[in-house]
């Protein structure tokens, strides 16, 4: 597994870097092929975060964990992803079609805005290639990012663009591209 490490408002010794990467590593009997692990320390309201993000052929697993040590932190990381791989690799292999956890990383490119409209500032775009899945994987990716929605190419309706979204009363919508 390959690891990058992040730091906001907290220095961080080589002894937990080495224990983060000791702890995750255990994470790469689950992955076929080499994973990517990005680590944050961060420190907020006097109390240590660290977030986790697991990338591996197209899927994101994340966990940001609120502690008042570093070391405990990131045992309860990896214990949130360990949860997450074992509940959503059983979905993927009854549910969805094969090869799942075999999909491309997608890229991302970040550009800088030029502001032109006053009234609708756009502070961050983000570009990354649209990956054939169903719905199902969509909400699956959706619910590992922890987003509120998610982008995709519907394999069922022949590589439309498609939107899958949590709904407030619950459940999830689809929205589809004519």
């Amino acid at each position: 597994m390959n690891f990058r490490f992040h730091e906001k408002k907290v220095d961080v010794s080589d002894t937990l870097r080495e224990y983060a990467v000791k702890k995750l590593g255990k994470l790469d009997k689950y992955f076929k092929n080499e994973a990517e692990a990005t680590v944050a320390f961060l420190k907020e309201a006097g109390r240590y975060v660290v977030e986790v993000t697991i990338a591996n052929e197209g899927l994101y697993f994340r966990s940001k964990e609120n502690r008042d040590d570093m070391y405990a932190a990131i045992d309860s990381g990896l214990a949130a992803i360990e949860r997450q791989i074992h509940k959503n690799k059983t979905r993927l292999s009854k549910r969805l079609q094969k090869g799942a956890f075999e999909r491309e990383v997608p890229s991302v490119i970040l550009e800088p805005i030029v502001e032109e409209e006053e009234d609708f500032p756009i502070v961050r775009v983000k570009r990354f290639d649209l990956k054939p899945m169903t719905p199902e994987e969509a909400i699956l990716q959706m619910n590992l990012l922890s987003h509120e929605f998610y982008v995709f190419k519907n394999h069922r309706s022949g590589g439309d663009t498609a939107v899958v979204y949590k709904r407030k009363s619950g459940g999830y919508g689809l929205i589809e591209g004519a």
